[in-house]
């Protein structure tokens, strides 16, 4: 394999310059890497044009000027479109083009990506990751990737910028189902932490003082630690949106069923995270179920110290 990949003489692609993309593909910047951008919504990508991002019209654009091309978009329909469809990266790209979807997206979408790719001599990569936007911004993501190991290796340099936590898991999919494992673990963790903490309130303890007992115990959690102050503080806004999360759960639920589990904890979380959608906060971030099961209990919940 003669992919050389490295700052100032790689050439990358982005498509979706969201809550997590945006930051994500600074980091690649910062790092030396030349860059062309795409995004729906232009304005999002107003910074990093400024930092000298060129920007392409399209994804099939992005890929004719791009020797890897990434993307971080919302539902495995957009993946479809960016990476598949007639204006998507694979129908712009050369042979030997990498192409790196780091959505959320279906593990069977990963694998048919993969083998169109191959049939035109263009690799893929499936590297979602965990981290929501704090881990973005810090870039110390887990990023879990499924592919030829050959090529993984080959994109060190750039897993190295945006993340601290890089493990190859297998062949195409093995990424996806991975982070199927990190959602579920997430989905009922959430309900324990908002529980926890109307519990807390509830009986009129003050809940930063309760933080330092339970942080650093066997309950202590990167949910707690960096979704437990905003909840504190009332502020909902998304590191993660709850309408993708609950993409997720979807996906994660889908894939059980077809491997014969029974997932009631996953299947309850999701049904949770119905009611938080239904109630209009599903552009707010995963902690807003606090939002539903404080008004289950009758307390309006704006910010509880």
């Amino acid at each position: 394999m003669s992919l050389n990949i490295a700052p100032g003489k790689t050439n990358i692609g982005w498509i979706g310059t969201g809550v997590m993309g945006h930051s994500m593909v600074g980091h690649l910047m910062k790092a030396g890497f030349k860059a062309t951008v795409y995004n729906r919504s232009k304005d999002k990508a107003a910074e990093l044009l400024k930092a000298g991002a060129a920007w392409g019209d399209t994804p099939k654009a992005v890929a004719e000027k791009s020797d890897v091309v990434f993307a971080i978009v919302g539902f495995p329909k957009d993946v479809r479109e960016v990476f598949l469809g007639d204006q998507g990266a694979l129908a712009g790209a050369k042979a030997g083009t990498v192409l790196v979807d780091m959505t959320t997206s279906e593990p069977s979408l990963a694998v048919e990506i993969a083998d169109t790719a191959k049939k035109k001599g263009v690799h893929s990569v499936d590297a979602p990751v965990s981290g929501g936007d704090v881990g973005a911004k810090n870039a110390a993501l887990s990023i879990m990737i499924g592919g030829d190991k050959d090529v993984v290796d080959a994109l060190k340099p750039c897993w190295e910028a945006m993340g601290k936590t890089i493990v190859h898991q297998g062949p195409a999919g093995a990424g996806q189902h991975t982070k199927m494992v990190n959602q579920i673990l997430i989905s009922t963790t959430m309900i324990g932490l908002c529980e926890a903490l109307l519990y807390g309130y509830k009986s009129g303890l003050d809940l930063e003082t309760v933080f330092k007992s339970v942080s650093t115990g066997a309950a202590g959690s990167k949910s707690l630690d960096n979704l437990g102050p905003r909840i504190l503080a009332g502020n909902f806004d998304p590191g993660f949106y709850v309408e993708h999360f609950i993409k997720d759960m979807g996906i994660a639920l889908a894939e059980a069923k077809k491997m014969g589990l029974s997932l009631p904890g996953l299947a309850l979380a999701e049904q949770l995270y119905l009611s938080v959608q239904a109630k209009g906060w599903g552009r707010n971030g995963t902690h807003a179920l606090m939002l539903a099961l404080a008004e289950m209990s009758g307390v309006d919940w704006k910010g509880r110290k």
